[in-house]
């Protein structure tokens, strides 16, 4: 959407630098100025997510801010990443030489380390750590940008909203990557739709239908790794590291639509099916995930959103969101593209002769993934209350919800997500990278998977 930013394509052509030696925190001191406004920055996560979110915040409108110190499980991931945004245009903002670099699964407390109360660390890596990684922060007193999603199971959305309840106690400014929010286009609709111009929203559509996505499809290849690291490196495959492609690339375009309604889903049923297990080359491709999703949402009023995904090469792509109101009909995104304009309609079938608006984005505006980095550090500078946690954590709970519902073939409440006692990772505080991992594969290398009408009350 836009390469220059993109948190999934930023590491894409990123070169590799050998890694340095690693130094105690201690050490940084120094970086700590009492007598600027510098805001320091740590990056724990070095994904292509992570790197799009550095640029983000390292690109400000009100800055300087300062990148600091990164983290990573793996110190490829860390020094490639370092390598990126060395070289992208981004004068004086990067400032991580190679003691501010950790690596390994307690490298995030070696970076949260180097900052002071009242600077923010960006937590990127598989969401399955986010309640640990935002517990340290709270403890250091850090504003945190955290990406979507930040839970994956009952389990950690619970605590994950009491980690929220402590972060805002604190007074601490909390943001989630749910760009869509901030998209200009879909503020102006989301406010028309408020001012009542659309009447009552009586139905919703929205479709992400692609190829495979990222690695989530990979056939397995350990290469001398772990199973703890393979999975981590994997976690789109597996439902505890991630909560799999469901969460992970759909909870955009639901996110959007529960806020054009004002509400989020009571109740999710749905269907998928695993039946595109095979590559081009003949493999099998081994994860958790269906490779078709097909959900249907009820609001609290009764009104039905239609979710559809699907991650399969050779069919339609479709990445879009509509919805119908008793006045107006209103395309919210077409292609994927949350810069593009949203529509008003007079038709239901939302044909072009019928529109009766579109949304106006200045050049300035266009990028919604700037748009809510300088949205939350006009709230850190200014000192106003900002916490995207609760709703972030609803959101993906919805996600969790619709889900589930797929992959059991029950219809699946809101409260009982929320309630769902099966934690995919009860261990993940003090998981090792030599340890057992939260899912083991069988004799064949094959990992257990959700089994509709078999398993209740559990996905796997």
């Amino acid at each position: 959407m836009h390469p220059e930013s993109s948190r999934r394509t930023f590491l894409t052509n990123a070169g590799g630098l050998a890694a340095g030696t690693i130094l105690s925190a201690s050490a940084l001191a120094s970086v700590h100025r009492s007598d600027d406004e510098t805001i320091n920055v740590a990056l724990i996560g070095c994904g292509g997510r992570g790197g799009g979110a550095a640029v983000n915040a390292l690109s400000v409108k009100r800055g300087p801010m300062k990148l600091v110190a990164m983290s990573d499980v793996f110190v490829d991931k860390v020094e490639s990443s370092y390598a990126a945004l060395a070289g992208a245009k981004l004068p004086g903002a990067v400032d991580a030489p190679p003691e501010r670099r950790f690596s390994g699964m307690e490298s995030y407390k070696q970076a949260m380390d180097c900052l002071r109360p009242g600077d923010i660390v960006i937590l990127a890596t598989p969401p399955a750590f986010r309640p640990v990684h935002f517990k340290y922060a709270i403890e250091k007193g850090l504003n945190v940008f955290m990406e979507k999603p930040v839970c994956v199971d009952g389990p950690s959305g619970r605590r994950m909203l009491e980690l929220a309840k402590e972060a805002e106690k604190k007074g601490l400014k909390v943001a989630v990557g749910l760009m869509g929010r901030h998209s200009t286009g879909f503020k102006e609709l989301a406010k028309r739709v408020q001012d009542g111009e659309m009447g009552e929203i009586v139905a919703q559509y929205g479709y992400r239908m692609q190829g495979p996505v990222a690695k989530f499809r990979s056939t397995r290849t350990p290469a001398g790794l772990s199973e703890v690291e393979y999975q981590i490196q994997r976690f789109h495959s597996f439902l505890w590291a991630s909560g799999g492609a469901y969460n992970d690339f759909f909870i955009h375009i639901i996110d959007h639509l529960c806020w054009m309604k004002g509400a989020w889903p009571v109740l999710a049923q749905g269907n998928g099916g695993r039946n595109w297990r095979t590559g081009p080359d003949g493999q099998r491709y081994i994860d958790q995930n269906f490779d078709s999703y097909a959900v249907e949402y009820t609001y609290p009023d009764g009104t039905k959103m239609v979710f559809e995904g699907r991650n399969m090469d050779g069919c339609e792509n479709r990445f879009s969101s509509m919805m119908v109101g008793t006045k107006a009909s209103a395309i919210v995104s077409a292609s994927g593209d949350y810069g593009a304009p949203s529509q008003i309609c007079t038709s239901r079938d939302f044909s072009p002769g019928s529109k009766v608006w579109e949304s106006t984005i200045p050049a300035s505006e266009a990028n919604p993934y700037q748009n809510e980095w300088e949205s939350y550090i006009d709230a850190v500078r200014d000192d106003k209350p900002y916490n995207e946690a609760p709703r972030g954590i609803e959101s993906s709970l919805v996600c969790c919800m619709g889900r589930m519902a797929a992959h059991t073939g029950q219809p699946i409440t809101f409260d009982e997500m929320l309630a769902c006692e099966h934690d995919f990772a009860p261990g993940i505080a003090t998981l090792t990278l030599d340890g057992t991992a939260p899912v083991m594969p069988d004799a064949n290398g094959d990992y257990p998977v959700p089994q509709p009408g078999v398993l209740i009350g559990r996905e796997y």
